[in-house]
């Protein structure tokens, strides 16, 4: 990459998803984020959600980034890449800060406060892929989001750790390196997709967001800017096509194809009588059956997830105060009828997420399945345009970015 000034600079995310690898290169100009590029690969190298050939995955991430080059016209030399699946766990941490009188709190004490929460003991083959701070104690008094200048003698961090698989996360990196590109930070990837879609008033009000892959759906849920909740849940989008495909007797492909051009995650929205014909292999009879049927399928697998969902928002507090709704993001929340699904399981109203506040974004990415590469971009353009490798820390969006 040919040397940029600090205030312009190429910023490029990819999303290493199950089904597919999705690369995007955004320009950071002037305090702006242009589109440039983008490209997609078939993921391949990955089986139910967990990394088994780090050589494919390394050709997939090769041929997404080369085509986002050659349309943004450009050579990228590192990126920022998403981290999520099977293997992600987190758990709540509290670190103690005792001052021994009291004084005025300052931003180096809540960076300490939280460097001591995130000295975790960890199981073996455990990292911490991300610490992110939830709010602050002080003197027994919870509920400070951003405390600076506050006085106390005792203060306390509570964070929200997530961790993954060290040796998935080593794989996963040595992948990428092997296709010419350097990792400059692993982001967990509905993290990422909040960054692009959900603004910081949407936050403020209460928001949940679910990001469904392929192989399982990752789940963040935020108060204002503290991250309450995050959690993978392992049903995708690759579930529903299964139980197409095993219901119906289908092949694996014929019935993606008819989920895609049919399915709805919720009876009673499309022509339930109207009938499909059913791929059948040569030689045999053709074979019909009710759209009703194919979405009874779905619906009984859409409803599953969502009662998933709706257990793990239930564990933040946060069920009756999602102002803001679920956003939902991913290529499995293109089905028609998610949006319906979810806001009769979780009482709240749902949206699909697309990309915000970035220049030129192309019609033909506005959709879902994009937002996590998306999302990637944009944290890269965020951590290189910091004037300082280690800022102090003003707000909790400055520690979870930092």
């Amino acid at each position: 990459m040919a040397n940029h000034s600090r205030k312009n600079f190429l910023a490029v995310g990819v999303d290493l998803g199950s089904s597919h690898v999705r690369c995007v290169i955004l320009a950071f100009e002037d305090s702006n984020l242009r589109f440039l590029g983008y490209g997609q690969a078939a993921a391949r190298g990955w089986t139910r959600g967990r990394l088994t050939d780090a050589n494919a995955i390394t050709e997939s991430v090769h041929y997404a980034v080369r085509l986002a080059e050659r349309m943004a016209r450009v050579t990228v030399e590192s990126a920022v890449v998403g981290v999520g699946g099977a293997t992600l766990e987190a758990f709540s941490s509290r670190g103690l800060y005792e001052f021994g009188r009291p004084r005025q709190i300052e931003p180096s004490d809540l960076s300490y406060a939280v460097h001591l929460a995130s000295r975790v003991r960890l199981e073996n083959d455990r990292l911490v892929l991300q610490m992110l701070p939830m709010d602050f104690t002080l003197d027994g008094r919870a509920g400070f989001r951003n405390p600076k200048g506050a006085i106390c003698s005792r203060l306390e961090a509570n964070v929200h750790v997530l961790t993954c698989s060290a040796q998935e996360h080593h794989a996963i990196v040595s992948a990428v390196h092997a296709a010419h590109l350097a990792v400059e930070e692993t982001v967990f990837e509905a993290l990422a997709a909040a960054y692009a879609c959900v603004l910081a008033e949407d936050r403020s009000r209460g928001v949940a967001l679910v990001d469904i892959g392929a192989q399982g759906s990752n789940l963040i849920v935020y108060d204002g800017e503290a991250l309450l909740r995050a959690s993978g849940i392992p049903i995708g989008g690759d579930h529903f096509t299964r139980d197409l495909a095993q219901c119906l007797k289908l092949s694996h492909a014929d019935a993606e194809q008819l989920k895609i051009e049919y399915g709805c995650a919720l009876v009673g929205l499309t022509s339930d009588s109207s009938l499909i014909e059913l791929p059948s292999p040569d030689g045999r009879p053709p074979r019909e059956a009710t759209r009703r049927h194919l979405n009874e399928i779905l619906e009984a697998r859409a409803e599953e997830l969502f009662l998933l969902v709706k257990a793990e928002i239930a564990k933040s507090g946060m069920e009756q105060s999602l102002l803001e709704g679920v956003v939902l993001t991913g290529g499995g929340a293109q089905l028609s009828g998610m949006c319906d699904m979810a806001e009769a399981v979780l009482n709240c109203q749902a949206r699909n997420g697309l990309v915000l506040g970035v220049e030129d974004w192309p019609e033909e990415i506005n959709h879902p399945s994009w937002v996590t590469a998306a999302g990637l971009a944009m944290y890269s353009a965020r951590l290189k345009s910091r004037q300082e490798p280690k800022p102090r820390v003003p707000s909790l969006m400055g520690m979870v970015l930092r």
